[in-house]
């Protein structure tokens, strides 16, 4: 089973997210989205069974470690081990936060766009 490309959690939650010509894209209505990129992002972290991997280490942990998600998040994040599958955790500039699973393609846009 591919990733869902959407939010599983949090803010924005069943929103999809699509990438067009490396444009990575947070649809919240018929017309209206959200770019995800430097501008509309503070910080973002992989989640994984492994390890956790963070932008910005302090802001991610505290983000990722229950604070907002709790044990939801995590298990969102440890059932995603299809490969090809990511679960990241983002904060937005406005305070709003989501945990979305993306395929390869879309995580490794954001990943260039957020750098």
């Amino acid at each position: 089973m591919g990733a869902k490309n959407r939010v599983i959690a949090g803010d924005y939650e069943g929103s999809m997210i699509s990438s067009t010509f490396g444009v990575i894209t947070l649809s919240i209505g018929w017309t209206k989205s959200i770019e995800l990129d430097k501008k509309s992002i503070e910080d973002y972290e992989l989640i994984n069974e492994k390890s956790r991997k963070s932008a910005t280490s302090a802001v991610g942990r505290a983000f990722v470690g229950g604070v907002v998600l709790g044990p939801v998040g995590w298990l969102a994040g440890l059932s995603a081990k299809s490969k090809g599958t990511h679960v990241v955790a983002i904060q937005f500039k406005d305070d709003k936060k989501s945990l979305i699973e993306i395929n390869d393609k879309i995580y490794h846009a954001l990943v260039k766009k957020l750098f």
